[in-house]
């Protein structure tokens, strides 16, 4: 019997199943509450890398899978938007290898610019989803979804909230014996690996018409085939009432002459649920899309009423009432933000009341010593209209800059900016900038360039790169700017300025945004004042980040020196 227990958050509970699952690639891009799985396979001993975006990532896992080999993507939930046009089209393929897409939800927008509810892309895009209530199902459910992919050659998503990502649990991993090795691990035996191949299949692989149509009737057999294992033997747990137990007060929950309640709940709200009213009939369904439809008509047949609590959109109170089900959900309030035991009593209670206000927090700000301090006081005091982007640097929206008037999604900045541009007025027109970080920049800034050589606005276009070099706000992680991969080991490095250069950008300028002797409001305002399109990079590595950098760099430093000294020790032999 394995006795071994660890205390996880979902996020590592994610990341220590791929490892003894034998995934053999981990490939996402940074995004809170997403960011620690990767680095955590890094550091357990699997392979992992961050990829410019999302789409690239997901891209590339798909090469993986269709090679053989199971594969882990990560992201955060705005992510999935970014890498939904090869989501979209994946699903309708082969993948021979497990395929797992983490999708972490932010419920409440604790960092993030909306609180979409990524259940919508399972059913839109035909993908199977699985939704853990803690850590050790998040473990298991990793496992899960790469075998379920394997058994329908599917991508399948695992949607992750907030408080699963970062709330820790007990796990008990599987034992040694069950666990797979890296496919690239020959020290194994083969039956303890899971062998990579390339299977030449074009009809299931190349989605030209001909073949998308047979395949989007071979998606919904897959689906529907996936539906009726969820019913017979899906993830699907009920916990039976417990009398005399309600935590409010009222003895006739649960009690004999009260009203029958079931209540159906999925992810972490299962959780709060059972602690909110322990003494009500509970069904959890692990695997969310495609539903177990018969299972829970038998548990709906059972009660009296059918009380849905689950966390965002009305998703799957909507997909019982489209099936004839008759289901009660929660109250509107109650889609925005995350639920607690609290908002969990009041939807059981049917309370409506107005909520207590929550206690407010000190607003974030840019760090003391943050280089983007004198970028936003310069477009400040020259009262630029500020086409902002998304990264620590959108704080310049807040007081004392008060210097961004617009952010939307990743790389925006370029594309509202020219927009802006070729619409206001010429005397406006020539205050616009736009304003984007350096791991933003690679990860959807190139396209927005490429359009303001191509449609340059009458009175030109400035674009302001921030380079701190890192992706300062989830947690300092590299990317191809940086010159660093994800374990901080040297790489090729892209060089914004040489790229702007080469797309025909016509002035491109780089200056050291710690150097006393320069005035940024002067360089600026003088680049405004072209009818040119210009880059500006403003470089001086993130206050927080410095003292690692220096660290990678000495490292990397002495690593060329041994490999030089070893290169010529050979050579003199």
């Amino acid at each position: 019997m394995n006795q071994e227990r660890l205390l996880l958050t979902g996020d590592d509970a994610v990341a220590l199943a791929a490892l003894h699952a034998g995934v053999a690639l981990g490939t996402g891009y940074p995004g809170t509450p997403s960011t620690e799985i990767l680095e955590t396979f890094d550091r357990l001993g699997g392979r992992a890398q961050w990829a410019p975006n999302e789409k690239v990532a997901l891209e590339v896992g798909i090469g993986s899978a269709f090679a053989g080999a199971r594969t882990l993507v990560t992201m955060k939930h705005v992510g999935l938007n970014v890498a939904a046009d090869a989501l979209f089209t994946a699903t309708y393929t082969d993948v021979d290898g497990g395929l797992l897409i983490v999708s972490a939800d932010d419920p409440g927008m604790a960092s993030s610019q909306n609180e979409q509810d990524n259940r919508h892309f399972a059913r839109a895009a035909g993908a199977p989803m699985l939704e853990p209530v803690d850590s050790q199902q998040a473990y298991e459910y990793t496992w899960l979804a790469l075998e379920l992919g394997e058994r329908w050659k599917i991508p399948v998503i695992l949607r992750l909230t907030t408080r699963i990502c970062h709330a820790k649990t007990v796990v008990r991993p599987r034992p040694l014996e069950q666990r797979h090795a890296p496919r690239d691990d020959s020290s194994r035996p083969d039956d303890a690996q899971i062998k990579r191949h390339f299977r030449r299949d074009i009809p299931a692989r190349v989605m030209i018409p001909a073949f998308a149509k047979p395949a989007h009737h071979r998606l919904r057999e897959k689906l529907a085939a996936i539906s009726d294992w969820n019913d017979a033997e899906g993830p699907v747990t009920e916990h039976p009432a417990a009398p005399n137990s309600d935590p409010s007060g009222k003895p006739d929950v649960g009690s004999d002459d009260a009203p029958r309640l079931g209540i159906i709940a999925t992810g972490v709200a299962a959780m709060h649920a059972r602690e909110a009213a322990p003494g009500v009939r509970q069904l959890n369904i692990g695997l969310t899309y495609p539903l177990p439809l018969t299972r829970i008509r038998a548990f709906a047949a059972e009660v009296e009423r059918l009380l849905v609590i689950e966390e965002g959109d009305p998703v799957l109170v909507d997909d019982l009432r489209a099936a004839g089900i008759a289901a009660e959900g929660k109250p509107e309030r109650f889609r925005f933000g995350e639920l607690d035991v609290a908002r969990a009593r009041r939807i059981i209670a049917g309370d409506d009341t107005t909520e207590p206000a929550p206690a407010k927090g000190k607003p974030p700000e840019l760090c003391q010593g943050c280089s983007h301090r004198g970028v936003f006081e310069a477009l400040r005091d020259l009262d630029c209209i500020v086409a902002g982007d998304i990264g620590c640097y959108t704080l310049g929206v807040l007081p004392p800059f008060s210097a961004m008037d617009t952010c939307v999604c990743m790389g925006a900045s370029i594309g509202v900016g020219l927009g802006l541009r070729h619409a206001l007025p010429d005397a406006e027109a020539r205050r616009v900038v736009s304003v984007i970080g350096d791991s933003t920049f690679v990860h959807s800034g190139l396209t927005g360039l490429a359009e303001m050589v191509y449609n340059p606005p009458e009175t030109g276009h400035l674009v302001l790169i921030l380079d701190n070099e890192t992706t300062a706000m989830t947690g300092q992680q590299e990317h191809p700017g940086t010159g660093r991969s994800l374990n901080h080991a040297p790489s090729a490095k892209m060089h914004f300025e040489a790229v702007a250069r080469a797309m025909g950008v016509q002035n491109v300028e780089v200056v050291d945004a710690a150097d006393k002797d320069l005035s940024l409001k002067e360089r600026i305002s003088a680049l405004l004042a072209r009818d040119e399109t210009s880059l500006l990079v403003a470089r001086q590595p993130c206050v927080l980040a410095a003292p690692k950098i220096r660290l990678y760099e000495k490292a990397a430093a002495e690593a060329r020196t041994q490999a030089s000294t070893a290169c010529a020790a050979v050579t003199d032999e």
